[in-house]
């Protein structure tokens, strides 16, 4: 498996670089001078390197034309250099296999072997199977189609009709549309006022660290409702609310009945929310 990436990721730097060479270097060549109809011709009969990377040079725009067309529909983070070192291979079989007996133009008949070479490359990067997308798109589209026609959200069981499908082939669609696909962290999120562009390692949030305005807030909450308990009471708020334990983990900790905790636990709700009415009635404006 390391060697086959490895061979890939010189094929992509080999077809690099042949592409910015052939671009930059587009000198004169005694061939220049002659009909494409010969040259095509002399080359199906020599198979000569010299002739094959002049018709290489001669048709690279054709794979760049084609790169970027495909590049438009892609993330930002998909470089379009490597989709023309795809499409150079593409090429380079579209003028081994070209034949003048056919009566096609070469641009019409390398398309398709540069289309394919690219959409080759782009599946090798992908490592969600084909299958798998395939489904996919069907259920959004059934899904789209419902929403366009009612307005609203569609139900599992409306897709499923739409699909013609029973349950339980309709939930094996559902749980393959949830296959996990991987995000680059390079990838473009939007571009700031500034023209410098976002990209998702910039946004992304950190689950790790605390927010500290919230941590504040949530002390500051807790200091307010537990002013004026006693040791016991501010500890049964502490240890339910904020830390999650149940009345017969307090009691134990508190060495108290379970029923107890409870018992104060409600008359501690009932006096807290006198309070808040008191203060309610303090901040209601004077007539």
């Amino acid at each position: 498996m390391a060697t086959l990436k490895a061979a890939r990721t010189m094929s992509r730097s080999a077809g690099r670089s042949t592409a910015r060479h052939a671009e930059a270097s587009k000198l004169p060549s005694p061939l220049d001078n002659r009909p494409i109809n010969d040259i095509w011709v002399e080359y199906r009969k020599t198979k000569s390197e010299e002739i094959r990377n002049y018709l290489m040079e001669k048709f690279l725009h054709l794979v760049r034309f084609n790169a970027e067309r495909i590049h438009t529909r892609l993330p930002d983070e998909v470089d379009v250099e490597d989709l023309m070192s795809a499409g150079i291979f593409g090429l380079k079989d579209a003028i081994d296999g070209f034949e003048l007996e056919r009566n096609v133009k070469f641009e019409t008949f390398s398309a398709q072997r540069i289309r394919g070479a690219i959409l080759d490359e782009l599946r090798s990067m992908d490592w969600v199977p084909r299958l798998v997308r395939s489904r996919t798109n069907k259920v959004e589209q059934a899904r789209q189609q419902i929403e366009k026609a009612t307005g609203r959200s569609a139900t599992d069981d409306e897709v499923a009709r739409t699909l013609k499908v029973d349950t339980e082939e309709f939930y094996k669609l559902k749980r393959d549309c949830h296959a996990v696909s991987t995000r680059s962290l390079s990838q473009r999120t939007f571009s700031s006022d500034g023209g410098r562009e976002v990209r998702e390692i910039d946004v992304i949030r950190d689950e790790s660290q605390s927010n500290p305005l919230v941590d504040v807030q949530r002390r500051d909450l807790r200091d307010l409702i537990t002013k004026g308990l006693s040791r016991a009471e501010r500890l049964i708020v502490i240890l339910y609310y904020y830390e999650g334990m149940t009345m017969k983990e307090i009691g134990a900790t508190l060495d108290l009945s379970e029923s107890r905790v409870s018992q104060m636990h409600s008359s501690i709700l009932a006096r807290l929310k006198a309070q808040m009415q008191h203060r309610m009635r303090e901040l209601e404006p004077v007539e």
